[in-house]
């Protein structure tokens, strides 16, 4: 059985000469580190799974145990070869990590919405449709891989995290979408203003949009 392992994405290039056999068992002789704890409770043993993810590093099953910035994708390697997948995992990494973001936001600005009781559902769709292009170029730009690991059955799977700059960029952009939203409906705008909710906004994006 192949050993877990975890590449970072400096010395992807340096395997790539080798076979992929060669490869998977030079990475896993030497390439080991903190991200290898086994995860082993969340496989259900009837599982088809059980048996491929049986030594799998935690992060494959929650890459919120790394950071709550980032995101896992998987790519067979396949005849195309170990440096294909890798970009496809890459891509469907990053494609998770900005649907999860895309989320977050949508949910932050409901629950300011509610609980400021300044906007409504139209505010929420407004502001997210704004930010979403954003959340995507930032995760684009931003997001690095962090670790890769391959199953027994060459399945390939990649984290990514989103860099502590860009998540804060994230932050300053959801403010700056949620006043133009306001100031682009005179009543909302007035109300928030008369709540004096700015500094409150701030520190709740800072808390949602921080490690």
């Amino acid at each position: 059985m192949k050993k877990s392992l975890v590449l970072p994405g400096i010395l992807a290039v340096s395997v790539l000469s080798f076979s992929c056999s060669s490869k998977k068992e030079t990475v896993s002789m030497n390439l080991q580190n903190s991200y290898q704890d086994s995860y082993k409770s969340s496989v259900d043993e009837g599982s088809k799974y059980s048996k491929e993810l049986a030594k799998a590093p935690r992060w494959v099953l929650d890459p919120s145990s790394v950071s709550k910035f980032a995101a896992v994708g998987s790519a067979k390697i396949g005849a195309a070869g170990f440096n294909f997948a890798r970009t496809e995992a890459l891509a469907n990494a990053r494609d998770e990590l900005a649907r999860q973001i895309q989320l977050k936001v949508k949910n932050f600005v409901r629950t300011s919405v509610e609980t400021t009781g300044v906007g409504d559902s139209e505010t929420v769709d407004r502001v997210v449709g704004t930010a979403s292009k954003q959340v995507t170029r930032q995760v684009l730009i931003g997001s690095r891989q962090k670790a890769m690991w391959i199953s027994p059955n060459d399945e390939l799977f990649v984290l990514v995290e989103l860099d502590e700059k860009y998540v804060k960029d994230l932050g300053k952009y959801l403010k700056e979408a949620i006043i133009t939203s306001y100031k682009n409906d005179r009543a909302l705008w007035q109300k928030f203003q008369s709540k004096k909710l700015m500094e409150e906004l701030e520190e709740e994006i800072k808390k949602e949009f921080s490690y």
